[in-house]
């Protein structure tokens, strides 16, 4: 296998092989424009060449305003040939990939131009060199390889001497498709990474989008949320209320019916109670609606008053957060709540929901039997997805024998 690959590769690497003449031509065709940003910034000296300090800084200051100028056709002209050659399509950049000709003198500062000078002016003549070497190792070894061919023109010499000449152009053959082949690779990373987008700033502002869609994605959830809440309590909620008490009403008031008819309202009644108050509690869970109205104090004060344990709850959140911070911090602290009542084998939680700054911490601690663990099925892992929903931190400490502590940060706008 190793073998083959060998093979295979000295094909590519042939002095006669398509890639080869490739690569050289990429190479080549780079010559030129890799050293023009010199040549750009030096033509203004060719023309006047002063002996005094002004005139020096004046022309000095011209050489740089033409090579700002000569960037974008410069940089252009790279891009296509590394299309034409190569098929390496390089993106332009947004501060240089089109307008006018003189739009990088307006922003010095900018680090893209600075990219681009340093291929122009470092990267470019580096490779160019090694353009020239690849033009020189042609051509010598050609001359070398073909000296047997017209020896017989020069003056009598040894034989071994020709040979020599022969052999050493045969190499300089043999090497040269994998120089070309080398300074075309580095020139391609150079000139994705130099005369197209910085990728490191491309790969935040995809980071930065993404982020902003997330949070349009949760907010959109959280809306959804409300607006279910809503049509719920005002009409499945109201439908079940009046159901639940025309058949009160008719249990009370209704004398003469046979006992079978009774049962049936009785049991109806007690099955409309049950199904309000488990809408109720599903309405709840969307989103409470005493949350958007007065607030996480007020809401938190009804989550704790339902639990069957002594709960201290401490509250300070001025200014208040954002819709989907506070719904998320609710659904800790009620979630939190009922692990603590149906796992913990608590006396009593401490529950502690503060501001400080633009972080909204949120704690609940038991003195329950400890050894919560979030990949034990208790909601726990459910809380985690849903802090990490707005850049949140969840953290969860339970040895063995207890005391819990939940503990979330999220993060909300000043």
């Amino acid at each position: 296998m190793a073998s083959t690959t060998a093979i295979s590769r000295a094909r590519v690497r042939a002095p006669w092989s398509a890639e080869a003449w490739r690569d050289t031509v990429f190479v080549v065709s780079g010559v030129p424009l890799q050293s023009a940003g010199w040549l750009v910034l030096g033509a203004p000296w060719t023309v006047w060449a002063p002996v005094r300090a002004t005139p020096i800084l004046v022309l000095a200051g011209t050489s740089v305003v033409v090579l700002l100028l000569a960037l974008r056709p410069l940089t252009s002209w790279q891009r296509e040939r590394c299309w034409a050659v190569l098929g390496l399509d390089i993106p332009r950049m947004p501060g240089l990939g089109g307008g006018r000709p003189w739009d990088p003198l307006r922003d010095l500062r900018s680090p893209d131009l600075w990219r681009v000078l340093r291929y122009h002016l470092v990267a470019g003549p580096l490779l160019a060199t090694g353009g020239l070497a690849v033009i020189m190792m042609w051509t010598a070894g050609a001359a070398l390889a073909a000296f047997g061919l017209y020896a017989w023109a020069l003056p009598s010499g040894r034989a071994g001497h020709v040979g020599a000449l022969t052999a050493t152009g045969v190499l300089l053959l043999a090497a040269v498709p994998w120089a070309a082949a080398g300074v075309r690779a580095l020139d391609a990373r150079a000139a994705a990474a130099l005369l197209g987008p910085d990728r490191a700033r491309e790969l935040e502002r995809r980071v930065e989008d993404l982020a902003e869609k997330r949070a349009g994605v949760v907010d959109a959830a959280d809306l959804e949320r409300r607006r279910i809440e809503r049509d719920l309590h005002d009409g499945a909620q109201q439908r079940l209320v009046s159901l639940a008490l025309n058949l009160g009403l008719a249990r009370e008031t209704l004398t003469g019916v046979p006992d079978a008819a009774m049962r049936v309202i009785v049991e109806a009644h007690e099955e409309a109670k049950e199904a309000l108050a488990e809408l109720r509690t599903l309405i709840r869970g969307l989103h409470p609606a005493v949350l958007e109205d007065r607030g996480l104090d007020a809401a938190l004060s009804g989550v704790a008053a339902r639990v069957p344990l002594p709960v201290r709850l401490r509250v300070a959140v001025e200014p208040r957060a954002s819709s989907t911070v506070e719904a998320v911090a609710y659904f800790v602290v009620s979630e939190a709540l009922t692990n603590v009542v149906r796992h913990a084998k608590a006396g009593e939680v401490d529950v502690a929901v503060e501001r400080v700054g633009d972080v909204l911490r949120v704690s609940v601690r038991d003195d329950g039997v400890g050894g919560a663990d979030p990949s034990g099925g208790t909601g726990l892992t459910g809380l985690a997805r849903r802090v990490r929903s707005v850049d949140g931190t969840f953290r969860i400490t339970s040895p063995a024998g207890g005391p819990t502590t939940v503990t979330v940060e999220l993060p909300c706008a000043l």
